[in-house]
């Protein structure tokens, strides 16, 4: 069989198709659009006329490749930006209307329990319990888990979107800028250093996203040539500490021209970084993690888990 996911996140829209294989899938087509979805109105809760467009020539661009693939089923989830946005159900039935793909809106910890399952599935978390963060431009996703079960996990409605609408002001992102977002990340997290000092949690995972585009600055500055559908990508604590350095720095039109960055990233990749640092350094952890399996990779092993349960109760 083969399934389709769609991952309507506030900034990049993933698609994912993968043919069922024994309990697991192999990924047939992958392709991410910049939709910006939450531009323009994310911190009014409100999903601009424009943004819409942008995501119903997504949709519908979606649609054909799904066709052209002959997918049996599709799964399509809507995060933060739909699901806070005061106009969400004319939203999703927009698109439906539009493209014809039915839209389902998922809470906090449901995206967390997907990531979940995306990062086990990409690299062995071991024994030892690991913080796991996604970050994107409505929410951030933070898991305390290790290979085994999940210990505790919580959403935060303050994406990198958000957070460049409040904070990002200026580029280079000014020091007093800089200060105000420590200041407002120490208030605004204190339930997540409240739960991880109850583990002995060491390590950070990060889970796509901005950490992809970490690890590419990495292995393009150390020559380093990335393994190809690698799930667990290469990157250091202390050139970790470099990269940010270079990038708070840096203006816009800078930060492009460093190798491996891409234009998706540029915009969020600062006060991501220096979202990512501060967790590092409050919590005193020793080691990061990324995992190129995130959301999308997560909901498609959780909809084989489903289809498989499907086929158990026709066989029963």
């Amino acid at each position: 069989m083969r399934i389709a996911v769609i991952d309507l996140g506030t900034n990049t829209f993933h698609l994912l198709i993968g043919d069922l294989l024994e309990g697991n899938f192999t990924e047939v087509l992958k392709k991410k659009v910049a939709v910006k979805i939450g531009e323009g109105g994310i911190s009014s809760d409100f999903i601009t006329d424009e943004a819409l467009e942008r995501a119903i020539l997504t949709m519908k661009e979606y649609h054909k490749i799904i066709e052209k693939n002959k997918v049996d089923r599709v799964f399509a989830t809507a995060t933060s930006a739909i699901r806070n946005a005061k106009n969400s159900q004319e939203v999703i039935a927009k698109l439906k209307e539009e493209s014809g793909i039915s839209v389902r809106v998922i809470d906090g910890l449901q995206e967390a329990d997907y990531i979940y399952i995306g990062v086990k599935n990409a690299l062995d978390i071991g024994t030892k319990p690991a913080l796991i963060m996604d970050i994107g431009g409505g929410s951030i996703e933070f898991i305390v888990g290790n290979t085994e079960e999940v210990f505790w996990r919580r959403s935060f409605e303050i994406g990198g979107q958000r957070l460049i609408d409040q904070f990002h002001l200026h580029d280079p992102i000014a020091t007093n800028e800089q200060a105000a977002l420590i200041s407002y990340l120490e208030k605004h997290l204190q339930p997540l250093f409240d739960e991880v000092n109850l583990y002995s949690v060491d390590t950070l995972i990060g889970s796509s996203g901005t950490f992809d585009t970490l690890s590419d600055i990495y292995c393009a500055k150390n020559g380093i040539e990335r393994v190809l559908n690698a799930t667990e990508l290469p990157l250091t604590t202390i050139e970790f500490e470099q990269i940010v350095d270079d990038l708070i720095l840096k203006n816009k039109e800078d930060r492009l021209k460093i190798p491996g960055m891409i234009s998706l990233r540029v915009d969020m990749i600062v006060v991501a970084v220096i979202l990512v640092r501060f967790i590092m350094r409050k919590l005193a952890l020793q080691g990061i993690r990324v995992s190129s399996y995130a959301l999308k990779e997560g909901l498609l092993l959780s909809m084989v888990d489903q289809i498989n349960e499907e086929n158990d109760i026709l066989k029963g």
